[in-house]
Protein backbone atom coordinates (compact mmCIF):
# COMPACT_ATOMS: atom_id res chain seq x y z
CA UNK A 1 0.00 0.00 0.00
CA UNK A 2 2.93 2.57 0.83
CA UNK A 3 4.96 1.66 -2.42
CA UNK A 4 1.41 2.42 -4.45
CA UNK A 5 1.19 5.87 -2.78
CA UNK A 6 4.35 6.90 -3.23
CA UNK A 7 4.39 5.69 -6.91
CA UNK A 8 1.05 7.80 -7.51
CA UNK A 9 2.56 10.57 -5.92
CA UNK A 10 5.54 10.46 -8.17
CA UNK A 11 3.56 10.05 -11.43
CA UNK A 12 0.95 13.11 -10.54
CA UNK A 13 3.50 15.46 -9.51
CA UNK A 14 2.26 18.01 -11.94
CA UNK A 15 -1.31 17.57 -11.45
CA UNK A 16 -0.71 18.54 -7.90
CA UNK A 17 1.33 21.49 -9.07
CA UNK A 18 -1.87 22.43 -11.53
CA UNK A 19 -3.78 22.37 -8.64
CA UNK A 20 -2.48 24.25 -6.33
CA UNK A 21 -2.08 26.90 -8.86
CA UNK A 22 -5.89 26.97 -9.28
CA UNK A 23 -5.79 27.68 -5.45
CA UNK A 24 -3.49 30.47 -5.79
CA UNK A 25 -5.57 32.09 -8.63
CA UNK A 26 -8.29 32.98 -5.94
CA UNK A 27 -7.19 36.38 -3.80
CA UNK A 28 -8.40 35.11 -1.00
CA UNK A 29 -7.39 38.03 1.80
CA UNK A 30 -9.37 38.08 5.06
CA UNK A 31 -7.68 42.16 5.75
CA UNK A 32 -10.61 44.58 6.22
CA UNK A 33 -11.45 46.39 2.55
CA UNK A 34 -10.93 43.09 0.75
CA UNK A 35 -13.72 41.39 -0.92
CA UNK A 36 -15.52 38.93 1.56
CA UNK A 37 -17.09 36.95 -1.80
CA UNK A 38 -13.02 35.71 -2.64
CA UNK A 39 -12.75 33.86 0.92
CA UNK A 40 -16.39 31.61 0.37
CA UNK A 41 -14.77 31.01 -3.32
CA UNK A 42 -11.59 30.13 -2.14
CA UNK A 43 -13.02 28.15 0.14
CA UNK A 44 -15.39 26.22 -2.48
CA UNK A 45 -11.68 25.88 -4.57
CA UNK A 46 -10.37 23.86 -1.66
CA UNK A 47 -13.69 21.76 -0.93
CA UNK A 48 -13.98 20.79 -4.87
CA UNK A 49 -10.40 19.33 -4.48
CA UNK A 50 -11.10 17.36 -1.23
CA UNK A 51 -14.03 16.01 -2.93
CA UNK A 52 -11.88 15.20 -6.29
CA UNK A 53 -9.85 13.06 -3.79
CA UNK A 54 -12.54 10.87 -2.66
CA UNK A 55 -12.90 12.57 0.66
CA UNK A 56 -16.18 12.46 2.45
CA UNK A 57 -18.52 14.56 4.50
CA UNK A 58 -16.86 17.58 2.64
CA UNK A 59 -18.61 20.99 3.89
CA UNK A 60 -18.43 24.69 4.65
CA UNK A 61 -18.34 25.63 8.52
CA UNK A 62 -18.53 29.38 9.91
CA UNK A 63 -19.20 30.52 13.35
CA UNK A 64 -20.49 33.92 14.13
CA UNK A 65 -19.07 36.45 11.55
CA UNK A 66 -16.22 34.39 10.70
CA UNK A 67 -14.75 33.43 6.82
CA UNK A 68 -15.50 29.76 5.71
CA UNK A 69 -13.56 26.70 7.49
CA UNK A 70 -13.17 23.87 4.73
CA UNK A 71 -14.27 20.42 6.47
CA UNK A 72 -13.46 17.03 5.31
CA UNK A 73 -12.94 13.18 6.35
CA UNK A 74 -12.02 9.79 5.90
CA UNK A 75 -12.88 7.47 8.83
CA UNK A 76 -12.70 3.77 7.83
CA UNK A 77 -9.83 2.60 10.21
CA UNK A 78 -11.80 0.98 13.03
CA UNK A 79 -9.14 1.31 15.74
CA UNK A 80 -6.44 2.65 14.42
CA UNK A 81 -5.70 7.13 15.34
CA UNK A 82 -7.49 9.92 14.52
CA UNK A 83 -5.18 12.67 12.57
CA UNK A 84 -6.61 16.11 12.36
CA UNK A 85 -4.81 18.00 9.85
CA UNK A 86 -4.69 21.96 9.56
CA UNK A 87 -4.10 24.21 7.04
CA UNK A 88 -5.51 28.23 6.04
CA UNK A 89 -6.72 29.10 2.91
CA UNK A 90 -6.66 32.87 3.41
CA UNK A 91 -3.66 34.79 2.35
CA UNK A 92 -1.83 37.90 2.99
CA UNK A 93 -2.37 41.30 0.85
CA UNK A 94 0.29 41.63 -2.35
CA UNK A 95 1.90 44.15 -0.64
CA UNK A 96 4.15 46.50 -3.48
CA UNK A 97 2.71 45.39 -6.39
CA UNK A 98 5.28 46.63 -8.84
CA UNK A 99 8.16 44.77 -6.19
CA UNK A 100 6.80 41.21 -8.03
CA UNK A 101 7.86 39.79 -10.94
CA UNK A 102 4.88 37.79 -12.06
CA UNK A 103 1.41 38.71 -10.96
CA UNK A 104 0.92 37.50 -7.36
CA UNK A 105 -2.12 35.52 -8.36
CA UNK A 106 -0.91 33.42 -11.21
CA UNK A 107 1.11 30.89 -10.31
CA UNK A 108 4.34 31.49 -12.07
CA UNK A 109 7.59 28.15 -12.33
CA UNK A 110 10.76 29.88 -12.57
CA UNK A 111 14.27 28.30 -11.74
CA UNK A 112 12.32 25.15 -9.79
CA UNK A 113 10.13 27.67 -7.71
CA UNK A 114 6.68 28.42 -8.36
CA UNK A 115 5.87 31.63 -7.13
CA UNK A 116 2.59 33.53 -6.23
CA UNK A 117 0.57 34.23 -3.26
CA UNK A 118 0.11 32.21 -1.14
CA UNK A 119 1.83 29.69 -2.94
CA UNK A 120 3.83 28.59 0.20
CA UNK A 121 1.69 30.24 3.01
CA UNK A 122 -0.42 27.92 3.30
CA UNK A 123 -1.97 26.78 -0.06
CA UNK A 124 1.02 24.13 -0.21
CA UNK A 125 -0.14 22.82 2.60
CA UNK A 126 -3.68 22.45 1.72
CA UNK A 127 -2.28 20.38 -1.18
CA UNK A 128 -0.02 18.54 0.79
CA UNK A 129 -2.90 17.05 2.60
CA UNK A 130 -5.17 16.38 -0.18
CA UNK A 131 -2.24 15.05 -2.59
CA UNK A 132 -1.09 12.33 0.37
CA UNK A 133 -4.73 11.18 0.92
CA UNK A 134 -5.09 10.76 -2.74
CA UNK A 135 -2.38 8.60 -3.25
CA UNK A 136 -3.67 6.00 -0.57
CA UNK A 137 -7.36 6.45 -1.64
CA UNK A 138 -6.80 6.24 -5.55
CA UNK A 139 -4.44 3.30 -5.36
CA UNK A 140 -5.66 1.22 -2.27
CA UNK A 141 -8.95 2.81 -1.55
CA UNK A 142 -8.27 3.27 2.18
CA UNK A 143 -5.86 5.11 4.34
CA UNK A 144 -3.45 3.43 7.08
CA UNK A 145 -5.38 5.29 9.71
CA UNK A 146 -8.18 8.17 10.02
CA UNK A 147 -8.21 11.32 8.88
CA UNK A 148 -10.05 15.15 9.45
CA UNK A 149 -9.34 18.06 7.67
CA UNK A 150 -9.66 21.67 8.61
CA UNK A 151 -9.13 24.35 6.56
CA UNK A 152 -9.01 27.64 8.15
CA UNK A 153 -10.01 31.03 6.47
CA UNK A 154 -8.76 33.59 8.70
CA UNK A 155 -5.57 33.00 10.06
CA UNK A 156 -3.34 35.62 8.77
CA UNK A 157 -5.79 38.29 10.69
CA UNK A 158 -5.20 36.69 14.35
CA UNK A 159 -7.94 33.44 14.12
CA UNK A 160 -10.52 35.81 16.10
CA UNK A 161 -13.37 33.86 16.00
CA UNK A 162 -11.31 30.64 16.45
CA UNK A 163 -11.84 29.68 20.16
CA UNK A 164 -15.52 29.72 19.87
CA UNK A 165 -15.54 27.74 16.64
CA UNK A 166 -13.38 25.03 18.92
CA UNK A 167 -16.06 25.02 21.23
CA UNK A 168 -18.63 24.80 18.71
CA UNK A 169 -17.48 21.98 16.82
CA UNK A 170 -14.89 20.31 19.51
CA UNK A 171 -16.92 16.79 19.31
CA UNK A 172 -16.83 16.75 15.15
CA UNK A 173 -12.86 18.06 15.16
CA UNK A 174 -11.73 14.98 18.18
CA UNK A 175 -8.19 13.55 17.45
CA UNK A 176 -5.69 12.18 18.87
CA UNK A 177 -2.71 14.14 16.65
CA UNK A 178 -3.30 17.44 15.28
CA UNK A 179 -0.74 18.19 12.04
CA UNK A 180 -0.29 21.59 11.26
CA UNK A 181 1.13 22.18 8.27
CA UNK A 182 1.61 25.69 8.35
CA UNK A 183 5.86 25.85 8.98
CA UNK A 184 8.84 25.91 7.14
CA UNK A 185 12.37 24.20 7.28
CA UNK A 186 15.52 25.16 7.93
CA UNK A 187 16.95 24.85 4.50
CA UNK A 188 15.67 24.15 1.27
CA UNK A 189 15.73 20.01 1.21
CA UNK A 190 16.36 19.75 4.56
CA UNK A 191 13.34 18.71 6.43
CA UNK A 192 12.60 20.46 9.69
CA UNK A 193 9.77 20.15 12.73
CA UNK A 194 8.94 22.94 14.53
CA UNK A 195 8.78 22.13 18.45
CA UNK A 196 8.72 25.66 19.87
CA UNK A 197 7.33 29.16 18.64
CA UNK A 198 8.19 32.43 20.63
CA UNK A 199 5.44 34.64 22.00
CA UNK A 200 4.30 38.02 21.86
CA UNK A 201 3.76 40.68 23.80
CA UNK A 202 2.66 44.66 21.87
CA UNK A 203 2.65 47.49 24.14
CA UNK A 204 2.16 50.91 23.49
CA UNK A 205 4.38 53.53 25.33
CA UNK A 206 2.70 57.04 25.15
CA UNK A 207 5.67 60.29 26.58
CA UNK A 208 3.66 63.68 27.24
CA UNK A 209 5.62 66.73 28.60
CA UNK A 210 2.83 69.96 27.54
CA UNK A 211 -0.51 70.54 26.80
CA UNK A 212 0.62 71.35 22.92
CA UNK A 213 3.63 71.12 20.85
CA UNK A 214 5.52 74.06 21.59
CA UNK A 215 8.20 76.94 19.48
CA UNK A 216 11.85 75.23 20.15
CA UNK A 217 13.27 78.60 19.63
CA UNK A 218 10.87 80.28 22.30
CA UNK A 219 10.30 78.04 24.33
CA UNK A 220 13.25 75.25 23.95
CA UNK A 221 15.68 74.63 27.03
CA UNK A 222 13.67 74.50 30.04
CA UNK A 223 10.76 71.97 28.62
CA UNK A 224 11.78 68.45 28.87
CA UNK A 225 11.33 67.05 25.16
CA UNK A 226 9.20 64.31 25.35
CA UNK A 227 10.92 62.48 22.26
CA UNK A 228 14.12 62.43 24.00
CA UNK A 229 12.69 61.18 27.42
CA UNK A 230 11.11 58.15 25.05
CA UNK A 231 14.76 57.60 23.55
CA UNK A 232 16.47 57.22 26.91
CA UNK A 233 13.67 54.87 27.96
CA UNK A 234 13.62 52.68 25.03
CA UNK A 235 18.25 52.76 25.00
CA UNK A 236 17.54 51.47 28.68
CA UNK A 237 15.94 48.71 27.42
CA UNK A 238 19.18 46.55 26.62
CA UNK A 239 22.39 46.33 28.02
CA UNK A 240 26.20 47.40 25.73
CA UNK A 241 26.34 43.74 24.98
CA UNK A 242 22.69 43.83 23.30
CA UNK A 243 20.90 42.00 26.18
CA UNK A 244 17.64 42.89 27.76
CA UNK A 245 18.15 45.16 30.37
CA UNK A 246 14.75 44.46 32.42
CA UNK A 247 15.78 42.57 35.34
CA UNK A 248 14.81 39.10 35.96
CA UNK A 249 13.54 38.99 32.21
CA UNK A 250 15.50 35.58 32.03
CA UNK A 251 14.70 33.95 35.00
CA UNK A 252 11.93 31.90 33.71
CA UNK A 253 13.61 30.80 30.62
CA UNK A 254 13.35 27.34 30.07
CA UNK A 255 16.87 25.76 29.61
CA UNK A 256 17.41 23.81 26.13
CA UNK A 257 17.15 20.09 26.18
CA UNK A 258 19.67 17.33 25.18
CA UNK A 259 17.66 16.90 21.58
CA UNK A 260 17.26 20.72 21.05
CA UNK A 261 20.95 20.87 21.88
CA UNK A 262 21.66 18.10 19.24
CA UNK A 263 19.59 19.40 16.53
CA UNK A 264 20.55 23.22 17.08
CA UNK A 265 24.38 21.83 16.51
CA UNK A 266 23.43 19.96 13.34
CA UNK A 267 22.38 22.90 11.36
CA UNK A 268 25.39 24.43 11.17
CA UNK A 269 23.77 28.27 10.92
CA UNK A 270 26.53 29.76 12.05
CA UNK A 271 26.71 33.69 12.59
CA UNK A 272 28.11 33.85 8.68
CA UNK A 273 24.94 32.37 7.81
CA UNK A 274 22.43 34.22 9.68
CA UNK A 275 24.12 37.90 8.69
CA UNK A 276 23.68 36.97 5.17
CA UNK A 277 20.34 35.69 5.30
CA UNK A 278 19.37 39.25 7.50
CA UNK A 279 21.11 41.20 5.40
CA UNK A 280 22.87 42.79 8.15
CA UNK A 281 25.54 45.48 7.16
CA UNK A 282 29.20 45.31 7.06
CA UNK A 283 30.75 46.20 10.60
CA UNK A 284 26.99 46.07 12.20
CA UNK A 285 27.48 43.58 15.24
CA UNK A 286 25.58 40.13 16.41
CA UNK A 287 24.26 41.01 19.74
CA UNK A 288 23.29 38.83 22.36
CA UNK A 289 26.04 37.14 23.70
CA UNK A 290 27.38 33.83 22.19
CA UNK A 291 24.88 31.77 22.21
CA UNK A 292 24.26 30.23 18.68
CA UNK A 293 21.52 31.86 16.61
CA UNK A 294 19.21 29.37 16.61
CA UNK A 295 19.17 29.60 20.10
CA UNK A 296 18.91 33.27 20.42
CA UNK A 297 15.93 33.70 17.57
CA UNK A 298 14.19 30.41 18.95
CA UNK A 299 14.63 29.92 22.51
CA UNK A 300 15.44 33.81 24.11
CA UNK A 301 13.44 36.73 24.67
CA UNK A 302 14.00 39.51 22.67
CA UNK A 303 12.65 43.02 22.53
CA UNK A 304 11.93 45.23 19.44
CA UNK A 305 11.25 48.50 18.64
CA UNK A 306 8.14 48.13 16.15
CA UNK A 307 7.12 52.15 15.46
CA UNK A 308 8.31 55.26 16.62
CA UNK A 309 5.67 58.28 15.92
CA UNK A 310 6.26 62.12 17.59
CA UNK A 311 5.89 64.66 14.07
CA UNK A 312 6.47 63.24 10.74
CA UNK A 313 8.54 63.65 7.65
CA UNK A 314 6.13 65.51 5.88
CA UNK A 315 5.13 68.30 8.84
CA UNK A 316 8.48 68.29 10.45
CA UNK A 317 8.23 71.79 11.81
CA UNK A 318 10.49 73.20 14.76
CA UNK A 319 9.02 72.42 17.27
CA UNK A 320 9.02 70.64 20.84
CA UNK A 321 6.21 67.67 20.60
CA UNK A 322 3.76 67.88 23.00
CA UNK A 323 3.71 63.75 22.97
CA UNK A 324 5.91 60.71 21.74
CA UNK A 325 4.75 57.44 21.25
CA UNK A 326 6.24 53.95 20.06
CA UNK A 327 5.29 50.70 19.90
CA UNK A 328 7.37 47.74 21.85
CA UNK A 329 7.27 43.94 21.23
CA UNK A 330 8.44 41.81 23.53
CA UNK A 331 8.90 37.78 21.75
CA UNK A 332 8.54 35.35 25.43
CA UNK A 333 9.59 32.09 25.09
CA UNK A 334 8.77 28.80 27.11
CA UNK A 335 7.74 28.76 30.57
CA UNK A 336 7.52 32.52 30.82
CA UNK A 337 4.58 34.48 31.76
CA UNK A 338 2.83 37.20 29.23
CA UNK A 339 1.24 38.74 32.16
CA UNK A 340 4.69 38.98 34.07
CA UNK A 341 6.57 40.30 31.07
CA UNK A 342 4.17 43.05 30.54
CA UNK A 343 4.00 44.37 34.05
CA UNK A 344 8.26 44.12 33.90
CA UNK A 345 7.92 45.80 30.77
CA UNK A 346 5.51 48.94 31.55
CA UNK A 347 7.42 48.80 35.39
CA UNK A 348 10.82 49.64 33.92
CA UNK A 349 10.20 52.02 30.95
CA UNK A 350 8.52 54.01 33.77
CA UNK A 351 10.98 53.54 35.91
CA UNK A 352 13.60 55.19 33.69
CA UNK A 353 11.52 57.95 32.52
CA UNK A 354 13.49 61.02 32.97
CA UNK A 355 12.21 64.43 33.88
CA UNK A 356 9.28 63.61 35.44
CA UNK A 357 7.34 63.09 32.31
CA UNK A 358 4.13 61.48 32.11
CA UNK A 359 3.80 57.74 30.63
CA UNK A 360 1.29 55.66 29.98
CA UNK A 361 2.00 51.65 28.53
CA UNK A 362 -1.35 49.87 27.51
CA UNK A 363 -1.15 46.05 26.66
CA UNK A 364 -1.96 45.97 22.51
CA UNK A 365 -1.37 42.01 22.72
CA UNK A 366 -0.26 38.94 24.72
CA UNK A 367 0.20 35.57 22.75
CA UNK A 368 1.58 32.86 24.53
CA UNK A 369 4.64 30.79 23.37
CA UNK A 370 4.42 27.54 22.56
CA UNK A 371 6.91 24.37 23.06
CA UNK A 372 6.67 20.50 23.29
CA UNK A 373 9.42 17.67 24.17
CA UNK A 374 10.25 16.01 20.95
CA UNK A 375 12.01 13.07 22.85
CA UNK A 376 7.99 11.90 22.43
CA UNK A 377 7.08 8.81 20.29
CA UNK A 378 4.68 10.96 18.04
CA UNK A 379 7.25 13.51 17.45
CA UNK A 380 10.12 10.51 16.70
CA UNK A 381 7.38 9.19 14.69
CA UNK A 382 7.00 11.57 12.28
CA UNK A 383 10.65 12.68 12.50
CA UNK A 384 11.40 8.79 10.51
CA UNK A 385 8.52 9.87 7.97
CA UNK A 386 10.21 13.63 7.38
CA UNK A 387 13.71 11.67 6.93
CA UNK A 388 12.52 8.90 5.04
CA UNK A 389 10.46 11.62 2.56
CA UNK A 390 13.53 14.15 2.61
CA UNK A 391 16.04 11.64 2.06
CA UNK A 392 17.52 13.64 4.90
CA UNK A 393 17.45 13.81 8.53
CA UNK A 394 14.40 15.57 9.53
CA UNK A 395 15.94 18.71 11.80
CA UNK A 396 13.98 19.63 15.52
CA UNK A 397 13.44 23.72 15.17
CA UNK A 398 11.99 26.11 17.08
CA UNK A 399 10.44 29.60 14.91
CA UNK A 400 10.87 33.04 16.87
CA UNK A 401 7.95 33.90 15.34
CA UNK A 402 4.43 33.33 16.54
CA UNK A 403 1.26 31.20 16.00
CA UNK A 404 -0.69 32.17 19.10
CA UNK A 405 -3.65 29.40 18.41
CA UNK A 406 -1.28 26.10 18.31
CA UNK A 407 -1.55 25.84 22.46
CA UNK A 408 -5.16 26.37 22.76
CA UNK A 409 -5.98 23.94 19.62
CA UNK A 410 -4.03 21.06 20.90
CA UNK A 411 -5.79 21.91 24.62
CA UNK A 412 -9.43 22.06 22.44
CA UNK A 413 -8.41 18.57 21.07
CA UNK A 414 -7.90 17.03 24.63
CA UNK A 415 -3.89 18.10 25.08
CA UNK A 416 -3.18 16.21 21.34
CA UNK A 417 0.34 16.29 20.92
CA UNK A 418 0.66 19.11 17.56
CA UNK A 419 3.15 18.68 14.77
CA UNK A 420 3.96 21.58 13.15
CA UNK A 421 5.66 20.94 9.49
CA UNK A 422 5.48 22.61 6.24
CA UNK A 423 7.03 23.58 2.85
CA UNK A 424 8.25 27.06 3.14
CA UNK A 425 11.94 27.90 3.34
CA UNK A 426 14.64 30.82 3.78
CA UNK A 427 13.82 31.59 0.46
CA UNK A 428 9.60 31.87 0.67
CA UNK A 429 9.32 35.24 1.44
CA UNK A 430 5.76 34.59 3.12
CA UNK A 431 4.13 37.95 3.84
CA UNK A 432 6.16 39.56 1.29
CA UNK A 433 6.82 40.34 -2.64
CA UNK A 434 7.57 37.21 -4.77
CA UNK A 435 6.17 34.77 -2.46
CA UNK A 436 7.39 31.35 -3.67
CA UNK A 437 8.65 27.40 -2.80
CA UNK A 438 10.89 25.17 -4.01
CA UNK A 439 8.75 22.80 -6.24
CA UNK A 440 11.24 19.86 -5.42
CA UNK A 441 10.02 20.07 -1.44
CA UNK A 442 6.44 20.38 -2.32
CA UNK A 443 7.12 16.89 -3.73
CA UNK A 444 9.08 15.55 -0.95
CA UNK A 445 6.90 17.10 1.68
CA UNK A 446 4.13 15.49 0.02
CA UNK A 447 5.81 11.78 0.13
CA UNK A 448 6.95 12.76 4.01
CA UNK A 449 3.15 12.73 4.57
CA UNK A 450 2.85 9.68 2.85
CA UNK A 451 4.92 7.98 5.18
CA UNK A 452 3.42 9.77 8.52
CA UNK A 453 0.09 8.48 8.03
CA UNK A 454 1.87 4.74 8.29
CA UNK A 455 3.80 5.47 10.80
CA UNK A 456 1.37 7.66 12.94
CA UNK A 457 -0.68 4.20 12.51
CA UNK A 458 1.48 1.87 14.30
CA UNK A 459 1.10 4.42 18.07
CA UNK A 460 -1.73 3.30 20.12
CA UNK A 461 -4.29 5.74 20.99
CA UNK A 462 -4.31 7.51 23.83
Amino acid sequence: MLDAALRFTDKNRRHFVDELSKLVAVPSCAFPGFPPAELTRSAKAVAELFRKVALEHVQLLSVGKSFPYVYADWLHAPGKPTVLLYAHHDVQPVGDLKKWKSPPFKATARQGRLYGRGSADDKAGIVVHAASIAAYLKTAGKLPLNVKLIIEGEEEVGSETQPEFLKKYAKLLKADVLVIADSGNHKTGVPSMTTSLRGLVNADVTVSSCRQSLHSGMWGGPVPDPVLALSKMLASLSDEKGFIAIPGIYRDVKPLNKVEKESYASLGYTDAVYRKQAGMLPGVSIIGGKASPCHKMWRLPSVSVNAIVASSKKDCANIINDSAWCRVGVRTVPNMSEEKVFKMLAAHLKKHAPWGVKVEVRKVTAGPWWGTDPSDEVFQAAGRALTKGYGKKAAYIGTGGSIPFVGPFSKALGGAPALLVGVEDPFSNAHSENESLDLGDLQKAIRSSIHMYEELSKLKRK
